[in-house]
């Protein structure tokens, strides 16, 4: 790759977090405003003339977006922690003394009861920080098997977050891990606790899942 292309490509991916923030703000306004009916068919308009330009050069399922490389340990899209997906948080993920500890604060878009997060969206976030637990000791990219939630306390929205997830055995290509939701300011009392089952995937497997993925890096 070219120094050229480099920077194209810089700008490129800066470019798809600002259009995922600006798209993370309008959904939150959308789902969070009482505007009067004129305004939202007005609003409805503007926003539908602005699909086509995007539209016009898209990928499809099995074509990796050209903002991933495919070495990328983030995927720009991902709905749980990329910036360039309207639907994620997004969530912010660190490794700290081997365990990975997650970061957000959900909105009035991600709402189950009212007040609260809804508890698929907890299951997501905590998939999530699983699969960046069973990489955090080197392993190969897993699939999840198995998942077991239990949920103690109600998320609250517009609170800040804690998800941290920890591997607790491994056994060649399996680890089994465990994760909670916290909120930031008690980090001490569990809202959500998860068990999760990860396998990397052998390699005929690899070719049976992912052999047609366009610029996947195996």
């Amino acid at each position: 790759m070219t120094a050229e292309s480099e920077d194209e490509l810089r700008e490129r991916r800066q470019a798809v977090r600002e259009l995922g923030s600006a798209l993370r703000d309008l959904t939150d306004a959308a789902v969070s405003t009482e505007a009067d009916t004129e305004t939202l068919r007005e609003i409805t308009s503007q926003v539908r003339a602005l699909v086509p330009p995007l539209d016009a050069v898209r990928r499809e399922r099995g074509q990796l977006a050209a903002v991933d490389d495919g070495r990328r340990p983030r995927r720009l899209y991902s709905p749980a922690v990329g910036p360039g997906n309207p639907i994620a948080p997004p969530m912010q993920v660190e490794i700290v003394d081997g365990a990975a500890v997650g970061t957000c604060t959900l909105g009035l878009a991600y709402e189950g009861p009212p007040s609260y997060v809804h508890g698929g969206m907890s299951a997501l976030l905590l998939d999530q920080i699983l699969g960046h637990a069973h990489a955090a000791g080197g392993a190969p990219p897993g699939m999840t098997v198995q998942l077991s939630l239990r949920y103690r306390r109600p998320v609250p929205l517009t609170t800040p977050l804690r998800i941290v997830g920890r591997v607790e055995r491994v056994d060649g290509r399996w680890t089994e891990s465990k994760a909670t939701i916290c909120t930031a300011e008690a980090p001490d009392t569990v809202l959500v606790e998860a068990e999760g089952k990860f396998v990397v995937p052998s390699a005929e497997q690899s070719s049976r899942l992912f052999g047609k993925v366009e610029g996947l890096v195996k």
